[in-house]
Parts: structure tokens; sequence; C-alpha cells
């Protein structure tokens, strides 16, 4: 395979595949003309995180002329320091229009005019053996003015995920696109798949891990089952499957059930440290200790003893619970199941 550079991105392009050198030419010229045009429809985000395994940057694509910024609903954007950077080195201060956590996406919004965009309108459906390119900021390669990444590949299946269910614990829950190219990465969440013309098809997915056989799940997300929920957004109307979202189940979950003793909640936002563990409790099993801080339930933030509180309330007492604290400056995650 021959590894071809081109407007930033990376792709690999065989060797003698067949084609004609006059085809071979306007494939080419075809690809160049995709990804100049797209890459200026690019963001690069920054914001909360900053940890191994919890970076702080990640991809948003715009979504109009104004500075709607569509991308993945994630712990980057818990801050007030939102910065978007544009394909021109500009950089902007970002704020949270809204968010949707059920399709773990989220709205933004820049002070920006005239500038580049996908119309959602114009976002296409594809089929399997579709040929795409993914561009997106993957492990933070630009940080300025360089362009995003660029990786080629191709639509394996349009697939079906189940929120919660099966082998893949994601709060989403509907049809996703299948790729064959390793978009799996840090950073690479609310990047753009798009045709080899530039029509946008999807958006990058966040990380999504097989749980049996410790696999990742390539995918991008239709626009089509995000449209109505971005424009919503957008309307600053109500989403119905928030609303859902807020109930409380039967027999809801908290800290003392799992058998975790937190400081005292003196102050506004209390980081949610443990101050004990009850012998024998669910915790004590897990393996979670004293003077761990609590950063995440599930892949939700949690950054005071309220909002820990708040997000244990949504699961019910028979589910299992992931958890990711901070020990000694580094990331763990533990599976806790209450009695």
């Amino acid at each position: 395979l021959l590894c071809i550079m081109a407007a930033g991105g990376l792709w690999t392009e065989p060797a003698g595949a067949g084609l004609s050198p006059s085809s071979a030419a306007a494939t080419r010229s075809l690809l160049h003309a995709a990804i100049a045009a797209v890459q200026p429809k690019v963001v690069k985000l920054y914001g909360a995180g900053g940890l191994r395994g919890l970076e702080s940057y990640q991809s948003g694509i715009l979504i109009s002329s104004e500075g709607h910024i569509l991308t993945a609903w994630s712990t980057v954007l818990d801050t007030d320091e939102l910065i978007a950077v544009l394909h021109d080195g500009r950089r902007f201060q970002a704020r949270l229009l809204g968010a949707d956590p059920r399709l773990e996406i989220a709205v933004l919004k820049i002070d920006g005019r005239e500038l580049p965009f996908f119309d959602l309108a114009q976002a296409v459906e594809v089929d399997p053996g579709t040929r795409i390119l993914a561009v997106s900021n993957l492990f933070n390669v630009a940080t300025g003015d360089e362009p995003a990444s660029v990786q080629r590949g191709t639509i394996a299946a349009k697939v079906r995920v189940e929120a919660r269910r099966g082998i893949f614990h994601s709060p989403y829950s509907g049809p996703v696109y299948v790729l064959d190219v390793v978009t799996n990465n840090p950073g690479s969440a609310g990047g753009a798949v798009v045709t080899w013309r530039g029509e946008l098809v999807g958006m990058l997915g966040k990380e999504l891990r097989n749980a049996l056989n410790n696999t990742w799940l390539n995918y991008a997300v239709p626009i089509s089952a995000l449209r109505e929920s971005i424009e919503a957004i957008r309307a600053g109307k109500p989403l119905a499957r928030l609303a859902e979202q807020s109930k409380k189940p039967a027999r809801p979950l908290s800290p003392a059930l799992l058998g975790l003793v937190l400081v005292p909640d003196v102050l506004e936002r209390t980081p949610p440290f443990v101050d004990g563990v009850r012998p024998g409790s669910p915790a004590a099993r897990a393996g979670i200790r004293p003077d761990d801080l609590i950063l995440l339930v599930g892949d939700h933030l949690v950054p005071s003893c309220k909002a820990l509180a708040k997000e244990l309330e949504s699961l019910d007492q028979d589910q299992p619970v992931k958890i990711t604290v901070l020990r000694s400056q580094q990331l763990m995650e533990f599976t806790l199941h209450a009695e």
C-alpha cells in the first residue's frame, strides 16, 4: 500500500489498483476537492479534562454560517472555558446551547459570521460499500491552523445499537454506520463522515468498546437520526427524551446503597471524594477506597457530591453501574452491583 498525505490527512491508496492513469487522476482530484471543501467545516474543540483517558479535546462540525457547532456530548464540554478553533486558526469562546444525552450530542455556538458549514438538509443516506472520508482532530494532531486529519474507508454495515443493552454499554439507541477504518481514537468524537463528494453522512460517535472481548466499534451516527434533536436545541425547544430521562426509576441508586461515604457536602460544588467505604458493600467488593475522587458515573461527569447523587438516582438498583475514580493521578474504572 502506498501512503499518501493530502490536505493534512493520511490515507492509503492501493498501488496498481487497476485504474487507468486518467481514472486515477480523476479519483485523486475528486478526493482533494472533497477534502478541501470539508476542512473549513470541521472544528477543533478544547475544554475540560486533560488526564490520561480523559482528554480535553474533541472535534465538531459547523452547521450554520452563524457558528452553530454539532459535536459529541462528553466531559470535554463541562467547562465555562470551552474553545473552538477553526481551520484557519481563529479561536472563539464557545457556549453550550443544549444537549441531548440520549443521542450523545450537543450544539454549541460561537460568534461567527459567514462561516462555511454543512447544511443538514442536504445530508445524505448511504448504503454499505459506500466509500467515505472521516475528518476529525484525532490525537489532537491539529492545534491551530493545521488541517484536521483525514481517514479513508468504507461503510461496512448499517446496524442498530440498543441503549445499555448487550455487549456495548451506551446511552444511545438507534442506527449507526459501522466503518472499516479505525476512528475510535481520542479526539475523533464529533468529527464528520462524508462521501467522496464531500456530502455529509454522519457524525463520528464517542469511543465504544465491546465489554466481552475488549474490541472497539468504529461508527458514525447518521445525521438523519440527529436532525430533529439538533433543530429543537437550536430553537430552544424542550426535548421529550430529556423529560423521559429525568424520571426516576422505581428503585433508584444512592451512594449509601453502594456503600459509599462521601466527604461532608458543605460547598456548592463539593468534589465527591470518598471519605469511607462500608465493609462488605458493593463499593468495597469492587475495590473503591477512601480518598478516591469519583469523576464519572457511566460516561457522565459528576463534579460534585450533588451531581453524583443525582446521576445515581437515574439508575435502578438492578443495573450495574460503572464508576471512574482518580487515585494517585491515575484513572481507575470499577463496576458495582447494588445489593
